[in-house]
């Protein structure tokens, strides 16, 4: 008979976990590692442009875990780039609904919903702006150094009036707020509520003020809008300049100064070389899907009479976006 004496209801484990404990902790690890990994690629697709491949990953990513938010998020943004906003908002719907504490969720949801507004009857416009706005306030409550959406809550205190939540007092409270953090910002909002109310001057000097707070791209694009909008085309071309001269990543800026030049019929073989820059960049981003720039890009070589350019943008917009319908008609006339 053993002199050992018999173990305890507790002694008789080993404080390690088990074996198929340690299997199933790693397998979660592993993956939780390839899920992130897999969400970060998708986004890349996104920014890159590449949204059949990014809609195919996250079909993926979903199937596996229907509960995966950032995914979600991504799909809304595939879905937004295309200018399809029911499938947008439905995407957006259960980001927020799976993360309602995630700013950017807010955000996306916000403008998922208002572009279905801009495109909507006036009475569901009506209906769907309040939940733009509720989406942005939310969006900048749960994160205040959440920029995009501040600016994006500005821009509808501007737009919209005050039977549906707008104002150019509760607009000219949020400028005040986004000075101290965010100066280049709160300009931009303060040259929209002068232009509003129809004071050019000002409205010009907080643009230049927007300009002088970083000098970002950005800042100068708009500056150059103001211009385009007024009918000041050398001082537009000037602040245009100065907007690509800044642009060292080669991004989205290139973009909105080409469509500026495009839309005052201004420039276009530099409108064309800034598309094309930018296609040939590593700067591309959602802020504007290649696609898009692809078809904008047929567009203007159609009219100075390269069709066969144009046919070939046009084909090179439906490779990364088969179902986007402006590049398939488009296509079908060229």
């Amino acid at each position: 008979m053993s002199s050992s004496s018999p173990c305890s209801p507790c002694s008789c484990y080993s404080t390690r976990p088990p074996r198929l404990l340690h299997a199933l902790l790693f397998f979660l690890l592993l993956t939780t590692r390839f899920s992130v990994a897999d969400e970060t690629q998708a986004d890349t697709l996104l920014q890159q442009g590449r949204v059949d491949e990014a809609a195919a990953m996250l079909s993926t990513l979903l199937l596996a875990d229907p509960t995966n938010a950032q995914a979600h998020q991504l799909f809304c943004r595939v879905f937004y780039s295309q200018d399809k906003a029911d499938a947008a908002i439905h995407e957006c719907e259960l980001a927020v609904a799976h993360a309602p504490g995630n700013s950017e969720n807010h955000m996306w949801l916000g403008r998922a919903y208002g572009f279905k507004a801009a495109h909507a009857s006036p009475f569901s416009a009506l209906s769907l702006a309040v939940k733009v706005r509720t989406e942005f306030e939310h969006a900048v409550q749960l994160d205040p150094e959440n920029f995009h959406a501040m600016s994006d809550l500005g821009e509808y205190y501007v737009a919209a009036p005050s039977l549906i939540g707008g104002g150019l007092d509760k607009a000219q409270t949020l400028a005040a707020r986004m000075q101290p953090d965010f100066p280049a910002q709160a300009h931009r909002l303060s040259a929209l509520i002068a232009e509003k109310k129809k004071d050019l001057p000002a409205a010009e000097a907080e643009y230049q003020a927007a300009v002088a707070a970083g000098k970002a791209p950005e800042a100068y694009i708009n500056l150059g809008d103001f211009y385009k909008r007024h009918n000041q085309p050398d001082k537009m071309l000037v602040a245009l300049q100065s907007a690509v001269a800044g642009d060292r990543r080669k991004g989205p800026p290139l973009v909105d100064a080409a469509s500026t030049l495009s839309a005052a019929h201004s420039s276009p073989q530099l409108a064309i070389t800034l598309l094309r820059t930018y296609l040939a960049s590593s700067g591309k981003t959602d802020g504007a899907p290649a696609f898009k720039v692809h078809l904008q890009l047929g567009g203007l070589l159609a009219l100075e009479g390269d069709t066969a350019g144009a046919h070939h943008e046009y084909l090179a917009a439906l490779a990364l976006a088969s179902n986007y319908a402006p590049a398939r008609k488009a296509l079908q006339g060229s």
